[in-house]
Order: structure tokens, then C-alpha cells, then sequence
């Protein structure tokens, strides 16, 4: 038989009709019969257009509050049926099984429902059980039948019955069944992690059908894809397409400032994930000119992202430095024409919006999932491990620097004075070597160390770190605990006069 088919019937059962009224004028057109039922019914009917009620198919009406309305096999007989099947063509004319060529699925707004603090009953409610059958029956038999699953596609299959004038192709068929076994796929993951909440179900199902292709990966050679809702996140202002690290970057700077939100003025920096300047001012314009004081090398492309609304002062200060992107709640109609006279910079607004709970990541053949680092350490968290307790400017810091530990990459250290990072050491095997780095870093931009403090992401096992802290000025360390070494760190702070305060959080970040 010929891949092309020439539909002779539709069945329409949408709960969206934006768009639709075009395609049932096209229908009518073409002579192709309407079955429907419900609000659609009504719908179809209210154009001037001949529509057969389901329940004149079924001889049963709607039942169960409408619950019950095409879950029949008259109407899934007519649906599934091979239409090259000898025994599948005979029963449809012994059961007198009206053959639908064409199904048009909207379903019931579950995830909508979800999000608008509904009542379980109402949501409950809004758990398709007609509609999605109907797309799976249909799709399933895409040889004969096409599915219109989403009120998304109703444009395009428009276009399909104006140029083919009710005729279909495989491929055309195909593709929309693909696309049905999408929405439906989705739909289910949807209603499955509404039910799991506890989960007391140890299944992983994520589906995100929102997907935008990147110009590559992490390198030119890698293909990239974002799947997320972008625009839910930040209203993009200006600039080129963000890349792939953009993305990334633009991610650790979000997580990092949350840190600071509702805080005085904060502005920081980041550079591969890392946070290369970061601090906190009674200005924003100040916050960033220290910032930027705290390495203005690795500053050179760097992605910059504030707590408050960035004015014309912080603009003009920006606006000398290369950099990706910049990211506030806000800017001034002066700091905005300041910013966009690089063509190529991405301004960012960040919208208030609930982040995932959880992080996913690749890992062998499978998935690591694990709650989000959501303990920020804070003074009630402190214990004071030595005889000498911090002052109340180190406390200040040293929870300062706590923070930004917290989101570098381990084994972390980070140096701060005055609520202004110094240097951290990212990302290496030793602690030892992290600390060195910082402190090597510290010097080459000219930061004086005494009177600074330490954060560390983990434990010290020995008083190495501690030592070679104190040897260059710094005079208070916060630190988790919990090795069982601790003590010699802790005299050894005692024997000269170093302040350490313990969290009992461990914050690795790989």
C-alpha cells in the first residue's frame, strides 16, 4: 500500500482550542467527519461546523462527571485498526467501526495545575486518563493514523492539511507519533514525581521538553544542548547567545550570590565556576571595585553578578573590563546604555524563581542524584575550638568566607579580610597546595594577611594548614571538624594565639 493516506475522518478532543478553530474550518473543507465530544463538541458546533457526538458512536453518554467519554471500542477500534489487516478490516465492518484517520489531543493542564497551589482534589482531576490514551493509540498506529498531540503543533499540522489537502505521508505520521510518545512520556513523569514526593520510590524520571541547541559544548568538537526554561530565569537584556561554559558559569555565579541575597551591596566575580573576587560593601559600585581588586587577571572574561541593582557608577566601572556576562535583579536606564555599548556583553535580569532541589549529574553508565548543599554555616553553627574566640569583625568574616568555600571547587581554601576575598586555592589534590596557592595569590595582589581569616572545606588531619596559615598572618580559621586529629590543630592554634571556630559541615564541592 501507498505511505500516503487520505483522512476521511478526525476525532478532536482538546482541552486548549487557541488555534484550533482554523483547523476544524479546514476539516470541513476538505469533507473530512468530526467526531468530538464535551467542550470541544460545543466548541466545533458553535463555529457552524457538523460534528458527531462520540456517544452517538458509543451509544453510551459521558459519563462519571465526564470522566468516562471516549474510553470505548468503537472509538479505539476505529483508531487502532491495521487498515492493511484482513482480519482487522473485517471485524471493524462486523462491529460497524467508523475508521478515524486523524486524532487531535490537548490534555488537561496537570503541571499548570500543580504549580498553581491547586487542592490535590483538583489535581487529581487534571490527571488525563481519556486524552492520553487516545495519543498512544494513535501513535502506536501512525502507519495509518497522524496524532496531534499538543496545542503546539496545531500550526504546523494546519499547514500539512493545506498543502497535502487531507493527505498525509509516513514520515509526516511518523514524526508526529514520535512527538505524541513525547508528550505522553512527559505527562507521566510529571504526575509520577507530583506522587513520589517522599520518595519512597527509588526511581529516577526527569523530563524537560524545552530544549535549545547550543553553538557546541564545553569544546568546539562537542555538541551542546540546554534543556531548561531559560527565560523562567533571567530576562536576557543584551548581547551574544550564551555557550555552554557561559551557562555553566552563569550557574555557579546564581548559586553563589543566593548566598548574599537580601544582604548589604555584594558583587562577585567568577571565572571556570570559581569565584576570583568577591565583596561586600555599603555600595555596589565599592563592592565591585574591591572585587575586582581580588584578581583582576583572571577577572578577563569573567562573569560578574550583583545582589542589587546595578547604577550608572558600578556601569562606568564595568564597562573597562572584558567581560561575558553580567547578572543583577536590576539596572539603572544609565547603567543599561553604559553596558550595551559592547554588542557583544550579555546582560542578564534574574528573576525570583524556585531552583531544583536536587543536582543530577552523569556518572559511569548511570545518574548521581543528591540533594543541594542548602546548610549555609551560620553563627549558631559555631563552635569555638581554642581558648583565644574570634573577634566580632572575624566572626564577620570568617561565616563571609564560609560562604564562598562553599561553592569552590575542592580541596578549597579561601582568604578573606574585611569582607573581601583575597585569594582562595581551588580545586587541588592537597590541602596544603590550596592553601599555598591562596597565599601566593594573596601576595601577587599586593593583600596584607595579618589580621585575615581561613575557610576551609573540609578537616585538617594535621596542623600543617593551620601553620602555614599563622606564619602569614592569619588570625582566625573556621573549618568543619571531625578528624581525629583535630586536637593538634587546635593546640597548635592555642600555642599562638590563632582563633578557630568549627562548623560540623562538611562543604565539598567536586
Amino acid at each position: 500500500m501507498s505511505n500516503l493516506k487520505q483522512a476521511k475522518s478526525a476525532l478532536i478532543s482538546v482541552f486548549n482550542k487557541d488555534g484550533l478553530a482554523p483547523i476544524v474550518k479546514k476539516l470541513n473543507e476538505l469533507g473530512i467527519t468530526i467526531y468530538s465530544t464535551g467542550g470541544t463538541e460545543k466548541f466545533i458546533k458553535d463555529l457552524g461546523v457538523e460534528v458527531v457526538p462520540v456517544e452517538d458512536v458509543t451509544s453510551y453518554p459521558s459519563i462519571l462527571g465526564g470522566r468516562v467519554k471516549t474510553l470505548h471500542p468503537k472509538v479505539f477500534g476505529g483508531i487502532l485498526n491495521r487498515q492493511d489487516n484482513e482480519s482487522d478490516v473485517k471485524e471493524i465492518a462486523q462491529y460497524e467501526i467508523p475508521q478515524i484517520d486523524i486524532v487531535i489531543v490537548d490534555l488537561y493542564p496537570f503541571e499548570k495545575t500543580v504549580a498553581s497551589g491547586a487542592s490535590e482534589e483538583d489535581i487529581i482531576e487534571k490527571i488525563d486518563i481519556g486524552g492520553i490514551s487516545l495519543i498512544r493509540a494513535a501513535a502506536k498506529n501512525f502507519k495509518d493514523v497522524l496524532c496531534v498531540s499538543s496545542v503546539n503543533d496545531y500550526a504546523e499540522f494546519l499547514d500539512i492539511l493545506n498543502e497535502g489537502n487531507g493527505e498525509t505521508s509516513l514520515a509526516q505520521r511518523k514524526n508526529f507519533a514520535a512527538r505524541s510518545f513525547n508528550i505522553s512520556s512527559h505527562y507521566d513523569t510529571a504526575i509520577f514525581n507530583y506522587f513520589n514526593t517522599s520518595e519512597e520510590i527509588p526511581a529516577f524520571k526527569q523530563s524537560i521538553q524545552q530544549g535549545k541547541s547550543l553553538r557546541y559544548g564545553e569544546n568546539p568538537h562537542q555538541k551542546g544542548t540546554f534543556f531548561g526554561d531559560f527565560d523562567a530565569m533571567f530576562d536576557k537584556l543584551h548581547g551574544k547567545e550564551l555557550s555552554y561554559n557561559n551557562l555553566l558559569d552563569v550557574d555557579a555565579a546564581v548559586v553563589l550570590m543566593n548566598e548574599f541575597k537580601g544582604e548589604a551591596p555584594t558583587f562577585a566575580i567568577l571565572k571556570h565556576n570559581n569565584a576570583c573576587g568577591l565583596a561586600q560593601r555599603d555600595t555596589i559600585k565599592q563592592a565591585y571595585v574591591d572585587a575586582l581588586a581580588g584578581d583582576p587577571v583572571s577577572a578577563f572574561g569573567g562573569i560578574l553578578i550583583a545582589n542589587t541593582e546595578i547604577d550608572k557608577a558600578t556601569a562606568e566601572e564595568i564597562h573597562s573590563l572584558f567581560c561575558e556576562v553580567v547578572i543583577a535583579p536590576s539596572f539603572s536606564e544609565e547603567a543599561l546604555a553604559t553596558l550595551k555599548a559592547k554588542k557583544n556583553r550579555i546582560i542578564l535580569i534574574q528573576k525570583e524563581t524556585e531552583l531544583p532541589k536536587n543536582q543530577v549529574r552523569t556518572c559511569l553508565n548511570g545518574v548521581l542524584v543528591q540533594d543541594k548543599d542548602n546548610k549555609t554555616d551560620v553563627l549558631d553553627d559555631l563552635s569555638y575550638a581554642t581558648t583565644n574566640k574570634p573577634t566580632e569583625q572575624e566572626i564577620e568574616d570568617l561565616l563571609f568566607a564560609s560562604k564562598i568555600c562553599k561553592h569552590t571547587k575542592s580541596n578549597s581554601i579561601v582568604l578573606a579580610k574585611n569582607k573581601q576575598l583575597c585569594a582562595s586555592g581551588t580545586g587541588q589534590t592537597s590541602r596544603v597546595d590550596a592553601l599555598r596557592q591562596s597565599i601566593e595569590k594573596a601576595g601577587s595582589f599586593k593583600f596584607d594577611l595579618k589580621g585575615a581569616v581561613m575557610a576551609s572545606d573540609a578537616f585538617f588531619p594535621f596542623p600543617d594548614c593551620v601553620e602555614i596559615a599563622g606564619n602569614s598572618g592569619i588570625s582566625a580559621v573556621i573549618q568543619p571538624g571531625g578528624s581525629i586529629k583535630d586536637q593538634l590543630s587546635i593546640d597548635y592554634c592555642n600555642d599562638n594565639d590563632i582563633a578557630m571556630v568549627m562548623t560540623g559541615t562538611r562543604h565539598f564541592k567536586h
